[in-house]
This record gives C-alpha cells, sequence and structure tokens, in this order.
C-alpha cells in the first residue's frame, strides 16, 4: 500500500509539472523552461502479465530542445530491485515515444537519496552497455525555505522543499513560513498546498504542527484537514458525552489561541511549549496562560507561575 509521503513527493509534479525546470537548478543542472507540459498515463505494462507502473509521467515541450519525457519515482528506502525497474522504465519510455526520457527520483532522507543518485550499468564493468543516472531531489539538495516572502514567491517550490524536509529539524521553520504564506493565497491555490504537504509529512511529528498551522493560521480554508479535525472532534463529543465533547472543544480552541497570540507576538514557540500547550485540557488553565501569552517575552514564561 503506497504511503501519502510517496503520494505527495511524485504527484506535487503532476499538479504543477512545471516545478521540475524551477527545481532542476538545484539538481545542478539547467533545463529549460517549458512552453508546455502534459501528464501522460504511468501504466508501462506489457501484453505479458507484468505490471509496470511509474509513479508520474510527463511530456515537456520546450523551444531550445524540443520535446522531452519525465519519470517521477518517490522513493522512501533502499530498494535494490529498483534500479532495474527504473532502467526498463526509461528504455520502454524512450522506446514507446521516441523521446529522449529523464527518470527524477524524490526522496525524504540522506541515505535514500545517496543510494538512489549512484550510476547503475546493466551490464558487467567492461561492457556497462545502458547506465542509468537519475536525478535525485531530497534533503541533501532541496531549498530550506524558512522566510515566508521566500515561500509567497513560489508555494508550490515550498510545498516540495517541506515534503523533502519532513524528517529535517528545519521542518518546523519551512512549515511556519508555508502557513503564514499561504495566508495571501487564493483557495483554490492553498488547497492544493495544504493537502500535498499533509500527505508529504506522513506520520511524522510535523504532521501535528502543519494541522495545528492550518487549523489557526489557515481556518478559513475549508480544506479536507481542518474537516478532520472538526470531523474528530464531532467523534470525540459522540464517545464520552455532549458535556465532556464541549468541554474539551473549549480546551483546543483555548490551545489554538494561545499560539496563535504567541505566534502573531513573533514569539519563537519550541516544540515542547507547542505539546504542553496542545495536551492541556484544563480550560481554565488555557485561559490563564492565554493571559500571560499577551505579555510574555518569552514563549516559555506562561507557564513561570504554574
Amino acid at each position: 500500500m503506497v504511503s501519502p509521503p510517496h503520494e505527495a513527493m511524485h504527484r506535487i509534479f503532476q499538479h504543477d509539472p512545471g516545478l521540475f525546470s524551477r527545481v532542476s537548478c538545484f539538481l545542478g543542472i539547467d533545463i529549460p523552461k517549458p512552453i508546455g507540459a502534459t501528464a501522460l498515463p504511468t501504466d508501462l505494462t506489457e501484453a505479458s502479465p507484468v505490471e509496470r507502473r511509474v509513479d508520474t509521467l510527463l511530456r515537456f515541450e520546450t523551444e531550445e530542445q524540443g520535446a522531452f519525457l519525465l519519470a517521477v519515482e518517490a522513493q522512501g528506502k533502499k530498494d535494490p530491485d529498483k534500479p532495474a525497474s527504473w532502467a526498463y522504465y526509461v528504455s520502454y519510455l524512450w522506446t514507446k515515444y521516441r523521446l529522449p526520457t529523464a527518470l527524477l527520483v524524490v526522496c525524504q532522507d540522506h541515505r535514500t537519496a545517496k543510494w538512489a543518485q549512484q550510476a547503475v550499468s546493466s551490464g558487467p564493468p567492461q561492457l556497462p552497455t545502458l547506465t542509468l543516472r537519475p536525478l535525485v531531489a531530497g534533503p541533501h539538495n532541496m531549498p530550506v525555505i524558512t522566510d515566508p516572502d521566500e515561500a509567497r514567491a513560489d508555494l508550490m517550490l515550498a510545498s516540495l522543499a517541506a515534503v523533502t524536509h519532513a524528517a529535517e529539524p528545519v521542518i518546523n521553520g519551512i512549515l511556519k513560513a508555508l502557513s503564514t504564506a499561504l495566508q495571501d493565497a487564493p483557495e483554490d491555490v492553498a488547497s492544493a498546498i495544504i493537502e500535498f504537504t499533509a500527505q508529504g509529512m506522513g506520520n511524522r511529528p510535523a504532521k501535528h504542527l502543519w494541522r495545528n498551522l492550518v487549523a489557526v493560521d489557515l481556518s478559513f480554508y475549508k480544506s479536507y484537514i481542518s474537516e478532520e479535525i472538526r470531523d474528530e472532534g464531532r467523534e470525540q463529543g459522540r464517545e464520552q458525552g455532549r458535556e465532556q465533547g464541549r468541554e474539551q472543544g473549549r480546551a483546543q480552541q483555548g490551545a489554538l489561541d494561545v499560539l496563535l497570540v504567541l505566534e502573531q507576538r513573533g514569539l519563537d514557540v519550541s516544540d515542547d511549549v507547542r505539546t504542553r500547550i496542545t495536551e492541556c485540557g484544563d480550560p481554565e488553565v488555557l485561559r490563564h496562560w492565554l493571559a500571560r501569552a499577551v505579555t510574555v517575552s518569552a514563549a516559555e514564561a506562561v507557564f513561570q507561575d504554574g
């Protein structure tokens, strides 16, 4: 079963094919800006009962170099069988479409990225015959975008930066910059970014930060994450009783209010502080923290008097 991060790492290029030309500079190559791009069928199955399916397949049109194909593969870990599959994809596509074909592998950790970018030959050392050299996008070469203005300039690239750095310490700053930048984006643009970013976080701790940022900074969007949070609240209310559900709702809203005040004042909210606030279930304590959040000079100070 494919995971949400796997889907986010390649589907983002389907949503915005031109993203590849903007990413190419970070990969050490110069790809002309496309004048047209088309998503092609991803099924590479032959007449024989062997199914082979590339994650995303795009056809680009350029003025300088004409048309070429780009196969995008999302890779979550080392897989010794993958290079042979990738070589098959590239060879088959080259044969089928008679167009130059490139391969981009998107990863979320340094070890997988280092492994994926190694050149692999189909023949013995003295007869390489067919050599595969994938382009690899991952935390080692994708930009770290923590400035909201930089994120606003290319929201899709900022989302890819978040997805490829999902397991890195810098992810909190990237997500905060992206959520701030999305406040000015049209709803139809923001909803896609929210989805790709949420999928890319998978089950990592950053998933909870992104949910909170969406709930606070982007609450006016009817994204599926916001609906998911509301559904969870309604389900909890049915299971634990109407009154308890209302109290939990007040606590959740109180926690979001405290975080919103701290962040809008420009204070640095650490993961420990965020966790303590979001896990507090006492509305009275949260109201006290909210009052202190208005005047404290550091986020940790909201807890100083207990």
